[in-house]
């Protein structure tokens, strides 16, 4: 019998190397040092650990909601991601290279990656028309000769759901939906390859949340974007992003497909997020119980311990790990839900 030879491997040829991540975060840490309680005029600080151990991967093309309480750290590693904050401990990568390295090269980094900010209208200035805003970025990165970006920018107004006379206009005339589309219109603009959104649907009324969901999911489809999606949601978090990554005091606790982490959550936290979620033609469900307690004063053990309806005596003592915990998932729990 013959051997199909284009099966088979030649053993004297190196593998093909792998792809390095979009991001990726290796025990990535952040210390801020603040003046001590009740320190009065003496200048002692104190390490304030806003991020610990954080380990993250982001592939090309995939779409990850961050999601956590305030305080959980989102804001810290969303500076951390865009280059804006350097880890104090471990690696932030960016295409496999330190991502602060990277934007302090020039412009690569700014252009590649794109970002949607959660206050849309306080991040344009109210004196230039929206033309004029979206504009900026053609003509800063060189995207389009001189000629051609009144065209562009009225593709961008169009891609994004807005007329072209919309250019003419100042952001104080629009709605907040108009607004948040323009702020993506203007990320758009120097054709990134990342999208990074920060709560870019809060504050809105359902419907217009939808539309925008819509919208960016089907840009990130069609223009094969890598999407960073910062929220407190878990319907949005489900509804646009195929992964997700729970946050809570400064760690990642459990990262995987979010249907899977929703459906089936493993660790209490994510649970109990879950649980706090409101759902329609159901009476609101009872908040989150107890309070995150401060990064100042950590307790010993896991930090979920005080919350969690599941603690069990050594979860007061030892620190748990992100670790495997099924097929693409992870979970930083000694006694996850639903194991064996």
């Amino acid at each position: 019998m013959m051997k199909d030879m284009s099966a088979m491997t030649d053993p004297r040829q190196p593998p093909a190397p792998t792809r390095a991540p979009v991001f990726e975060l290796i025990e990535v840490e952040k210390v801020f040092q603040i003046r001590r309680p009740g320190a009065g005029l003496r200048r002692d600080t104190v390490g304030l650990r806003a991020l610990d151990g954080v380990r993250l991967r982001v592939e090309q093309g995939a779409s990850l909601a961050l999601v956590g309480e305030s305080g959980s750290g989102k804001s810290t590693l969303l500076r951390v991601l865009l280059g804006l904050d350097a880890p104090t401990g471990g690696r932030a990568l960016y295409h496999g290279r330190p991502i602060r390295e990277v934007r302090a090269e020039g412009p690569r980094f700014a252009r590649d990656v794109a970002m949607v900010y959660q206050d849309a209208r306080g991040s344009l200035d109210p004196r230039m028309t929206i033309g004029a805003l979206i504009a900026e970025p053609l003509r800063h990165f060189g995207i389009v000769p001189a000629g051609q970006v009144a065209g562009r920018v009225a593709e961008l107004l169009a891609r994004v759901g807005l007329p072209a006379d919309a250019a003419q206009r100042y952001p104080a005339g629009l709605s907040g939906g108009q607004v948040r589309r323009v702020a993506i219109a203007r990320a758009l603009a120097s054709e990134p390859s990342v999208l990074v959104a920060d709560e870019a649907v809060s504050g809105l009324d359902v419907s217009t949340q939808a539309q925008l969901l819509t919208l960016l999911r089907g840009l990130q489809r069609d223009m094969g974007l890598t999407l960073v999606f910062i929220t407190h949601d878990l319907g949005v978090a489900s509804y646009l992003c195929e992964e997700i990554a729970i946050m809570y005091l400064g760690r990642i606790v459990e990262t995987g497909p979010t249907d899977a982490v929703l459906a089936a959550p493993a660790h209490p936290y994510a649970a109990a997020l879950r649980a706090a979620a409101p759902r329609f033609f159901e009476p609101l469900p009872e908040p989150l119980p107890g309070e995150i307690p401060s990064p100042l004063d950590l307790p010993p053990g896991c930090r979920f311990s005080g919350r969690c309806p599941m603690v069990q005596p050594d979860c007061q003592t030892r620190d748990p790990q992100l670790g495997r915990h099924g097929e693409g998932r992870a979970v930083a729990c000694l006694h996850p839900l639903g194991a064996a």
